[in-house]
């Protein structure tokens, strides 16, 4: 199974867990200091929000559960000839994952990414004061947060 996941910035967590708890009737399953995340089944949604990031959508992804759904959807963009930046295994947004990373035409960064475990880190070489930046830059070969 798939599941959309976005990722929004917004100034006071406290008020953006209020919010979307609201918005979606349920309490976020991860709630840190600066990131708060809900794992819904309706709608099928990874939605999450921090303040380390600007305000408004940071990134959108797909969550996949298996292996060979990351894989497939990895070929599907490399068949149709877009940039794909496969990251691998990492440690971001307080999870390690295996990720890869396109940008739409619009510039949108898209994930495409299998979690494995929760972690206490926000990012592999981060301190809890530094800023976010998982999503790698439009020509990185590397992301920052591994």
């Amino acid at each position: 199974m798939k599941r959309m996941h976005i990722h929004v910035g917004v100034e006071q967590l406290d008020d953006g867990v209020r919010f979307y708890s609201a918005l979606f009737g349920a309490q976020p399953v991860k709630v840190k200091d600066d990131y708060a995340k809900w794992m819904l089944d309706d709608p099928c949604i990874n939605f999450a929000i921090s303040t380390r990031v600007g305000a408004g959508v940071d990134h959108l992804g797909l969550q996949v559960e298996e292996t060979t759904e990351l894989d497939a959807v990895r070929e599907r963009l490399k068949q149709a000839d877009m940039a794909l930046f496969d990251e691998g295994e990492t440690v971001c947004c307080y999870a390690r994952s295996e990720k890869s990373w396109v940008r739409d035409p619009a510039g949108v960064a898209w994930e495409t990414y299998q979690t494995m475990e929760d972690v206490q880190l926000f990012g592999e070489n981060q301190t809890a004061d530094d800023a976010a930046c998982c999503v790698p830059a439009p020509d990185a070969t590397q992301s920052c947060c591994g």
